[in-house]
């Protein structure tokens, strides 16, 4: 399990470090062209429901037990997807990768 800490003094979440992973990267993403964006967590034990503003100012770190591991793209879209509209970035089931 992986966590998230997030702002000063720092909050962590414990997130598996697979959809970490895909979450840093769209976070980053968002960050490095310079904007805003909720992120919505969801306690699967309580149903209880976070949300906090990320900005470019925000203080995160990501931390990993493992090393990163594969990115499903088609995940990847989904969760952009998710961080672009006015919802806010929030963790949506990952899809499996089909064969052709």
């Amino acid at each position: 399990m992986g966590t998230l800490h997030y702002g000063s003094p720092s909050a962590a979440f414990t997130i598996d470090d697979r959809t970490l992973a895909h979450i840093e990267l769209v976070i980053l993403a968002k960050l490095r062209r310079r904007e805003n964006l909720s992120f919505a967590i969801v306690d699967e034990k309580t149903s209880a429901r976070q949300s906090m503003w990320i900005s470019p100012v925000t203080q995160l770190r990501f931390e990993y037990d493992g090393p990163m591991p594969e990115i499903n793209r088609l995940w990847l879209h989904e969760l952009v997807d998710t961080a672009n509209s006015s919802g806010g970035l929030r963790i949506v089931p990952e899809p499996e990768l089909t064969s052709h």
